[in-house]
């Protein structure tokens, strides 16, 4: 087979090969570029928690945590309250800061309460419920965890810790269309995680063998009509 219809061929088949994953990669950039980021972190669905000074007096003594292997004491408000965020041996729990009595695990009435309190939008609780298993929208948060979701289009979601009663992660329908096209994107079908993995490598040199047959072949086609013009002349 001659170079050039070796060259064309190639071209061809390596064309038509990565036609599709170029459309999604185009697909995906624009979505990813026609909604701004901070919608898609979620940012607007957390109200933006006002600093207040707390009072230390009447305040349980830190140090009272050290005989239960407390390895570390965090003092925080949680509904307008003091509590501690204790990291124990037996694992992370939380206390009253004025009582000293264990509030974690969390239940279902005090996870939606701090659920409302974090929230900033204007639709009611639909579904509050414990997960065992941490859903993929969030992997890598410890379970259990609870998931509260909202009234809303875009089905916005907050998950809170059962142990510390923190705010873990919010989500909504913005960010889930947005992760599933991050995994077409970066071709980790998986994870979604590694923007370096095998299949977009190979995805990634069959885009510049397609793109360098095609240049050689236009620069081949010049070449032969200039050389088809000097033999009319």
């Amino acid at each position: 087979m001659r170079l050039p219809a070796l060259a064309r061929t190639t071209h061809k088949w390596l064309a038509l090969i990565i036609a599709v994953q170029a459309v999604f990669w185009t697909l995906s950039g624009l979505y990813m570029t026609a909604v701004h980021i901070d919608i898609i972190h979620g940012d607007h669905l957390v109200r933006t928690a006002e600093p207040r000074a707390l009072s230390m007096a009447g305040l349980v003594e830190p140090a009272t945590f050290a005989q239960s292997g407390a390895r570390s004491v965090r003092l925080e408000t949680q509904l307008g309250k003091p509590v501690y965020v204790v990291d124990a041996i037996p694992g992370q729990m939380l206390f009253d800061a004025r009582s000293g009595a264990l509030l974690s695990p969390l239940d279902e009435d005090a996870a939606r309460d701090r659920a409302l309190f974090h929230y900033a939008g204007t639709g009611g609780i639909v579904k509050t419920e414990l997960l065992d298993v941490v859903p993929g929208e969030i992997k890598g948060r410890p379970a259990p965890i609870w998931r509260v979701e909202f009234e809303g289009f875009w089905r916005p979601t907050l998950y809170i810790s059962p142990q510390t009663g923190g705010l873990v992660a919010k989500r909504h329908d913005l960010w889930r269309i947005f992760d599933f096209v991050w995994m077409f994107h970066i071709m980790d079908y998986e994870e979604r995680e590694d923007v370096n993995n095998l299949l977009l490598r190979v995805a990634t040199w069959m885009a510049v063998a397609t793109s360098l047959t095609g240049a050689w072949l236009l620069l081949y086609s010049f070449r032969r009509r200039r050389r088809a013009r000097k033999a009319a002349a």
